[in-house]
């Protein structure tokens, strides 16, 4: 926790002096080092995995579980990246990374479980919209919505005070869309969990189809390399909100029927309760 002044805190305020905060998660790192130089193969990307044994075996339940619906076992991670590529474990390792790093907040007014919850809802329901419109960005759709709200988590992190005074003017309201959101956000901090949660993945140096995809989460009509995959987030995010689960702005932009929601949300529901506690496995 730091000491602030609403009216002059800022976002590098937030990310200074936290080793938690400061550091990058190691074996996505050493991962993507491999991942990058043509003369490693995949036994080279095994070993940084299994080196970290609990890692290993979470991401073999991950890739055995529904979320990939292989028919048969897949019983090492040399199998696993054979069968589902580098780059996608690359950044399946970094999701249960960031999940396994922010699973322990302290304080009584935040579920860590319900924040887990409902992000994951969303990123399957963004790799689903993925899948549907063709974009291949599959992997990274799921990433990026199971993210796209970490700037929450710095804000209970670091100053939990503000963060509380902003849940308790959202609950004393109707549900709001995620603009309005955010606008209670920056009048009582000074800038919104989007932005804190971007400048959180540059400092790690993350790709920036993350990066971007978190700073566009608020500005639909911003168009550029990352708009599409920024509105399938979005969309996501609105369809994860299980009290207010319609924005029409967020919907219309990508012209989908009632049906064609209907059908993704009923998808991700047989899944996501298996899945979850694959992620999230202290429940």
């Amino acid at each position: 926790m730091i000491a602030y002044s609403p009216s002059t805190l800022t976002v590098a305020d937030l990310l200074r002096g936290d080793l938690q905060l400061a550091s990058p998660p190691n074996a996505y790192f050493l991962l993507k080092k491999i991942v990058e130089d043509p003369n490693k193969t995949a036994k080279d990307a095994a070993v940084v995995l299994e080196a970290d044994a609990a890692l290993a075996v979470k991401l073999l339940k991950i890739v055995n579980s529904a979320f990939y619906g292989f028919p048969s076992q897949i019983s090492s991670i040399t199998k696993a990246i054979t069968m589902i590529g580098t780059r996608e474990l690359q950044n399946l390792v970094l999701g249960t990374l960031i999940v396994e790093r922010f699973s322990d907040l302290p304080g009584q007014h935040f579920s860590i479980h319900d924040f887990w919850a409902r992000n994951l809802r969303c990123a399957l329901i963004a790799r689903e919209l993925d899948i549907h419109f063709g974009k291949h960005y599959a992997d990274t759709a799921f990433l990026c919505g199971l993210v796209h709200n970490i700037g929450q988590l710095v804000f209970y992190r670091r100053i939990p005070v503000l963060a509380r005074e902003v849940d308790l003017l959202l609950q004393s309201q109707i549900p709001l869309a995620v603009d309005e959101e955010v606008t209670v956000e920056q009048n009582v901090i000074g800038f919104d969990h989007f932005q804190a949660g971007a400048e959180l993945c540059k400092q790690w140096m993350l790709p920036d189809v993350i990066v971007e995809s978190i700073r566009l989460h608020c500005f639909p009509d911003l168009i550029g390399p990352y708009a599409d995959l920024a509105a399938m987030v979005r969309l996501a995010n609105c369809l994860s909100r299980i009290e207010n689960p319609y924005d029409a702005h967020a919907v219309s932009a990508l012209n989908l029927t009632p049906e064609q929601i209907s059908f993704i949300l009923d998808k991700i529901s047989d899944e996501f309760e298996v899945i979850f506690k694959l992620f999230y496995p202290t429940v």
